[in-house]
């Protein structure tokens, strides 16, 4: 068993130096770092808030920003998908860039929606028999709708990225006519929004920051493309952003946490604030000083290939790594709750860390194995029409938005999942023209 996982992670490794030594000089490496550092970090953060243990015979959902209210800090390094909305204007800005002296936006945006969306399918349809079999096994339905809610967290993201790239053409329009002008109208937009939700009390108004505080920092990925964010002037604005989140969060109304808080009135994040917007620039800014000693740390091959090796499978680990979380907790528990009646927070806690990583990593590791081929974009038919991107594409952002929200689990009916739900993403996908439910579909040649 050890020989054969041996040579499984030889030929992956070779494979990924393969195409690392195939890379075109001029390709900027940093973009590709930032991409798995962000990942990894939002996979690391997961794992180390989310803190169960035993109580009574039951397994408690503990969180460890609520129980270490110091460790709500911690979240100025770990919440860094913004880093992730700054790499995806580089890299959108680029592509579009090119496409736009002569392709067409369809095939431009549909081959994006396949690569984000084809790794999601094989995770709803798991988790689609995990929580049906569980439900008519005689688990509880809350437990069911728990272990659904916590593992599928992670595609409320891809919502939001979705629907950012699908307006690049306009945004990176706006970009090339008024430069940074156009994020400073996103931000103030945030800022408004804010206003009018925190001090006015306008209901719901609050979720428009979806779009502009994303955009915003989108718009700096524009920015780093064309060079117009420098390490002296990324400088002052990592600075600039800094100081803004310490007088935000130390005279304003904002929370530590740039997540979510058990018990708390506000997040910064679902949806996001004004305050995410200053940690976006910070991080932002921070990363570009850096550029030039990442890109000179990155002309190491074996580094070089550690990257392009997560990257290949970079929203695998994404999508999965909560499933690989649940399953550890769900096998200490069947032993038992062996591990989970330590206090949470206590040195004790702290000291177990590394081998609870270890065993999610364990755990993750066949995932990878069995799902990461999904990242490989099919293209299953030529051009799509516009209006079926569109159509297909709110459909999934509808289905993996409201996943994230109330979870596929339902605590009603026969089967215990709401398959109306289920469905949104597999039909937005069909009528998007790729995905199984196409592949099942007569042809229309």
């Amino acid at each position: 068993m050890n020989e054969t996982t041996g040579a499984v992670r030889k030929n992956i490794w070779s494979r990924a130096n393969e195409m690392a030594s195939m890379a075109l000089p001029e390709r900027n490496r940093y973009v590709d770092f930032l991409r798995a550092l962000s990942i990894l970090a939002v996979v690391v953060g997961h794992w180390l808030v989310a803190a169960p243990y035993m109580k009574d015979g039951a397994v408690e959902g503990g969180h460890l920003l609520g129980i270490l209210p110091w460790t709500q800090w911690l979240t100025w390094g770990f919440q860094v998908m913004p880093l992730f909305f700054l790499v995806g204007g580089f890299s959108n800005g680029m592509s579009w860039a090119a496409t736009a002296q002569g392709g067409s936006y369809e095939n431009w945006y549909s081959g994006r929606l396949q690569r984000l969306i084809n790794p999601v399918l094989p995770l709803f349809l798991i988790w689609t028999l995990v929580a049906m079999f569980g439900t008519l096994a005689g688990i509880e339905r809350g437990v069911v709708a728990m272990a659904a809610q916590l593992a599928l967290i992670p595609v409320w993201f891809l919502s939001v990225y979705l629907m950012v790239a699908a307006v690049v053409p306009l945004t990176w329009r706006a970009w090339k006519r008024w430069g940074f002008a156009s994020f400073w109208v996103m931000a103030a937009g945030a800022a408004a929004i804010d206003v009018a939700s925190l001090r006015f009390g306008v209901p719901h108004v609050n979720f428009v920051n979806f779009g502009f505080v994303w955009l915003a920092i989108h718009q700096l990925g524009f920015a780093w493309s064309e060079g117009r964010l420098p390490p002296g002037r990324a400088l002052l604005w990592g600075l600039g952003g800094l100081a803004a989140l310490f007088l935000l969060v130390g005279l304003g109304p904002y929370p530590v946490a740039m997540i979510g808080v058990p018990g708390s009135d506000l997040s910064n994040s679902m949806p996001p604030t004004l305050a995410l917007l200053a940690l976006g620039i910070a991080q932002a800014g921070i990363a570009l000083v850096l550029e030039p000693a990442g890109r000179r740390m990155l002309d190491n091959l074996r580094i070089w290939t550690g990257v392009v090796l997560v990257n290949g499978m970079i929203m695998t680990i994404y999508l999965w790594h909560l499933t690989a979380f649940v399953l550890v907790m769900v096998a200490a528990w069947l032993f038992g709750g062996i591990g989970l009646d330590v206090q949470p927070g206590s040195p004790s806690w702290w000291l177990a860390r590394p081998l609870w990583f270890i065993l999610y990593i364990a755990a993750l590791f066949p995932l990878i194995m069995l799902f990461a081929r999904y990242e490989r974009a099919i293209k299953d038919s030529g051009e799509v029409p516009h209006w079926r991107l569109i159509v297909g594409l709110l459909l999934i952002c509808a289905g993996l938005g409201a996943t994230a929200a109330i979870s596929i689990a339902s605590p009603f009916g026969v089967t215990g999942v709401r398959l109306w739900l289920v469905a949104l993403p597999f039909v937005g996908a069909a009528i998007a023209q790729f995905g199984p439910v196409h592949r099942l579909m007569p042809s229309q040649s």
